[in-house]
């Protein structure tokens, strides 16, 4: 009788998750359900299996709504059903178009009407029902000559539970339409009487209407959902047959091993035979070959990639080109990817530029069919307190107001509104809020995504799924993590740098050449990384000056312990002074010394978690891996995950470990579990450093502006420019003749391209380009006649100084910039019919001061050109950066330039921040500023300080102990105004 419930997959609507929904139809005694969620399938596969699991047979299906009007609600009666469903809801989906009034003539699947759908037809199919609630019965006298008697069924909504789960649907549809509630209108929510009815309820609602009663337990009782969730779903061949594709798989992989590591490698040999059997077993030969096609087309169109993530643990994937990690040279552990016990699939991440990656997911797209790909979703959930914003909102509480409650929900004044919102955000904590798209993942499928999904259109031009990665893997998927990043497009736009201004062609592949250069070695060794992917951070530069990072398998080593779980556990520190001091320690226990000798006892990959629970206590690999994944955030079954923590405890006492030395290992598993890499993929990210090191060690300026153009990395802009300065770069800003839109490299000068001004146009830059790839400008008027820049854009490229070619200054340029155009009332920028004799203007001698330059840069640019220390008011001196680690234990004073800084909170909440300065000689230098020093000298913006304190080192690594700290005055604007420096 139940055909028409909502989860809380009816965005911002329903009130219930599936699971809390199969709950409330334990507790009513009903024992057939069906969930149909508006315009959605995401809790589909999660409510099927909680029905299992309760004993309830589930019922599939969706309720079509056009804006917030009832359409009809379809039922599937098999898994055909549900995929013609889909199929219909993705057509009017991606289309972005509202559902017809009839449905389709389904073959598998049944209609249901609201009754007044009869006022437009009444020659009802035989798969079409007309549906009423209970407090719709009196209607039905009115249609009765209208419908035979089988053809009307029990449609009773089912939205909440109770009075409570009323006024959180209230609030939902408040955050869905951005209104106050007071402002909601009432046909925007469901009826009071939209709770879960007994079965005993409908029974005596319907007691004059025993019939209905009766067709509404046949049609539940003709439709099931046998969906098997273990097979696999992906795309199961790449050639015409298994054995093809296996026999393709093992040619790739063989002439990949000589490619590798030559023609008599036995260990090599071994473990790719070992990998091979693995991936024939478990049915991942197409995946693999799949993954190398993708790859190959980038190749082909001259793209770069770095395959990471688990499975850079697969010596086949390195012999194919997935990866360039070698899983020999780095004891990878083949299991973390792929093993006969792991719950969840593997995928591969495929790294490319930021610019070229919708170009691969295009080619995955038309290859592989639109019926059969689309991009993985994922649910952005009110978490973050964002339910504390969202209701804030609701309530009508000022901007200023929410700010506060979602910073400190503790310091909200108490009132009948902060009350309403302490009382229901919690209970809105991990509801669904809307679907956007995964990070990379994408789905290639054997059939036609319509047998598990709907599909709706992203703006990127993509379609999605209506699940995440978690249901995915629950129902036999295996994902690609197609992504992007920034530091990809620095290394390819490098490589063509250095061609076009040094004409040397640079094979950024050559690894292991790169691993073994002594300038690479002692550039690591110098912590010069800014700019490096991943190792430019100064958090991880400190962590590269006390390791005193030389060679590759330290470096990977640092990748993974710079993460929040190691360092906030304590065994950062601890490894850094294993890392010095290897015999001077003693681990947990010596079977702990042995599984992780490499790494001094420490847990430091996700690998270890691996090997400690399956070696350490003799968990199967299966219930590893659970584990793991539980420990990173990426495991629902809690109760799972109990059983497994108690059989570690338990296998311990079996093994004769000690309690205590079993907590301890349990603690040191829990303290950096959520965050670790796996090892593989610190590898990964290392192979793309050492890319990164080897440009910035040869090739700095090129490697600088390459930087500078992908708009990514830590820093601003600012000190990008700022290094390509101290490698010997002589920097030029924006200029009519020699700029492009990017910044470019000629020589040994870096001109800033005249993307970097702030207020410019684009179309003003873009026709100034094209004018003057037809004839250089003469002056400031054939300018102005030629580019159609009104007054205000003009303004901007003389004080940015893009006209200083013309030989005047800018505020001659000024004075003749207002003349001109205010000449030009319908200035057009169309050439003139007849050429004109030039206007001569005679002004005064102009006093200009050359601070003005720094101040216009500044407002224009965001930073100056000339040193920033050059402004100050008065020169200070102070101590040199370079100089601190021969000062250990002193008191100095330095002046530093601001960078950036790290706010973090004690173990007794008070803030602290760690600093990051360059002084007057271009050196860097960190700070640590204390609660206490922090409380009484805060930071006060951007700009330069006097800093004092105390000089501490750490495994050769200074920082300065802040006891003073002061932002020092700059000089004035001449011409007066705000000093934008200062804020």
């Amino acid at each position: 009788m139940y055909l028409n419930a909502h989860s809380y997959y009816s965005l911002r609507y329903g009130t219930l998750s599936p699971e809390d929904l199969v709950n409330q139809a334990v507790a009513m005694g009903i024992t057939t359900l069906a969930l149909t969620d508006i315009n959605n399938v995401s809790g589909i596969f999660e409510f099927v299996k909680f029905c299992r699991m309760a004993g309830i047979q589930p019922v599939v299906g969706v309720e079509f709504r056009n804006h917030n009007e009832l359409v009809y609600v379809c039922l599937a009666r098999n898994t055909a059903g549900f995929a013609e469903i889909n199929q219909h809801l993705s057509n009017w989906l991606v289309a972005s178009k509202d559902f017809p009034i009839r449905a389709p003539s389904f073959q598998h699947a049944v209609v249901i009407y609201p009754l007044h759908r009869l006022n437009h037809f009444t020659d009802l199919a035989e798969h079409e029902f007309v549906g009423i609630p209970a407090a719709g019965i009196p209607q039905l006298y009115r249609y009765r000559q209208k419908l035979k008697p089988h053809q009307v069924v029990v449609l009773q909504p089912m939205s909440y539970a109770d009075k409570t789960g009323f006024s959180l649907h209230r609030l939902l549809r408040c955050i869905a339409h951005n209104c106050l509630l007071s402002k909601l209108a009432e046909y925007e929510t469901v009826l009071e009487n939209e709770y879960i009815l007994s079965p005993r309820q409908l029974e005596t609602a319907f007691q004059s209407w025993p019939q209905i009663i009766t067709n509404t337990r046949a049609l539940l009782n003709s439709c099931s959902f046998g969906f098997d969730f273990d097979t696999p779903k992906n795309k199961k061949l790449y050639t015409p047959s298994k054995e093809d594709d296996m026999a393709l798989l093992r040619k790739l992989a063989e002439d990949g091993l000589r490619d590798r590591y030559g023609p008599d490698h036995q260990e090599a040999r071994r473990r790719v035979e070992g990998e091979l059997k693995i991936i024939d077993d478990l049915d991942f030969t197409s995946y693999f070959l799949i993954t190398r096609d993708i790859i190959s087309y980038a190749h082909g169109r001259g793209y770069h990639h770095v395959g990471r993530g688990s499975g850079a643990n697969s010596i086949v994937a390195y012999c194919m080109q997935i990866t360039d990690v070698d899983p020999i040279a780095l004891d990878l552990y083949f299991e973390r990817f792929i093993n006969p016990g792991r719950t969840s699939p593997p995928d591969f991440d495929i790294d490319f530029s930021w610019d070229e990656r919708d170009e691969i997911i295009d080619y995955v797209f038309k290859k592989y069919g639109r019926h059969h790909v689309c991009l993985m979703a994922n649910y952005v959930t009110f978490r973050d307190r964002a339910a504390y914003r969202e209701l804030g909102k609701v309530f009508g509480l000022p901007k200023a107001e929410i700010d506060a409650l979602v910073k400190d929900p503790r310091s909200a004044p108490p009132n009948q509104y902060t009350r309403f919102i302490f009382r229901y955000a919690p209970l809105l904590e991990d509801f669904p809020n809307y679907l956007s798209i995964h990070a990379g993942g994408i789905l290639i499928s054997e059939l036609p995504l319509y047998h598990y999904t709907a599909l709706q259109m992203m703006p990127k031009g993509f379609p999605i799924c209506q699940f995440d990665m978690r249901v995915a893997e629950d129902i036999g998927f295996a994902k690609w993590d197609v992504l992007s990043q920034r530091g990809l497009g620095h290394i390819k736009e490098a490589v063509d740098l250095v061609r076009k201004n040094r004409q040397i062609s640079v094979d950024i592949h050559r690894i292991q050449d790169f691993k073994d250069d002594e300038n690479i070695r002692r550039q690591l060794l110098s912590h010069e990384t800014m700019g490096c992917f991943y190792i430019e951070s100064p958090a991880m530069r400190q962590l590269i000056w006390k390791l005193q990072v030389a060679d590759y398998l330290t470096l990977v080593a640092a990748s993974s312990i710079i993460r929040p779980g190691v360092a906030s556990s304590g065994m950062m520190a601890e490894y850094v002074r294993r890392h010095h001091n290897p015999a001077d320690y003693t681990a947990v226990h010596p079977k702990m010394q042995e599984l992780m000798a490499e790494t001094y006892g420490v847990m430091i990959y996700q690998e270890d978690v691996i090997k400690v629970a399956h070696h350490f206590a003799g968990l199967t690999l299966g219930e590893a891996d659970i584990l793991r994944r539980a420990m990173s955030g990426k495991y629902r079954s809690k109760g799972e995950f109990v059983r497994i923590e108690q059989k570690f405890f338990a296998n311990c006492r079996d093994l004769g470990y000690t309690d205590e030395v079993a907590r301890e290992v349990w603690r040191q598993i829990q303290s950096f579990g959520g965050y670790s890499f796996s090892k593989a993929h610190s590898a990964s990210f290392a192979v793309e450093s050492y890319q990164s090191l080897f440009l910035k060690t040869y090739y700095p300026l090129e490697f600088a502006v390459a930087v500078i153009n992908n708009f990514g990395g830590f820093y601003r802009t600012e000190f990008y420019v700022h290094e390509a300065r101290r490698w010997g770069a002589h920097i030029e800003a924006p200029d009519l003749a020699s700029s492009e839109y990017l910044t470019r490299i000629e020589g040994h000068t870096i001109w800033l391209g005249f993307v970097h001004i702030k207020g410019l146009e684009k179309t003003v830059v873009q026709e100034l380009l094209q004018q003057r790839r037809q004839q250089p400008f003469a002056n400031l008027d054939d300018f102005t006649r030629r580019v159609p820049a009104g007054l205000e854009q003009l303004i901007i490229l003389i004080r940015t100084g893009v006209f200083r070619s013309f030989g005047s200054t800018k505020k001659e340029l000024l004075w003749i910039a207002h003349a001109l155009v205010n000449s030009y009332v319908q200035h057009e920028g169309i050439q003139e019919l007849f050429a004109l004799e030039e206007t001569n203007w005679s002004l005064p001698v102009l006093w200009q001061d050359e601070i003005e330059d720094s101040y216009d840069e500044i407002e224009l640019l965001g930073f100056p050109l000339r040193s920033p220390f050059d402004l100050l008011a008065s020169k200070v001196v102070g101590t040199s950066a370079r100089q601190l680690a021969q000062q250990e234990g002193r008191i100095v004073t330095l002046v530093g330039y601001l960078i950036t800084h790290k706010l973090i909170r004690t173990k007794n909440g008070k803030p602290m921040t760690f600093g990051y300065f360059v002084d007057y000689e271009g050196h860097y230098f960190d700070t640590t500023h204390f609660p206490q020093s922090l409380e009484k000298y805060p930071y006060r913006g951007m700009g330069m300080y006097r800093i004092e304190g105390k000089v501490v080192v750490d495994f050769g690594c200074p920082s300065v102990e802040v006891r003073k700290f002061e932002k020092l005055p700059v000089k004035p604007d001449p011409r007066g105004g705000t000093e934008l420096f200062l804020n």
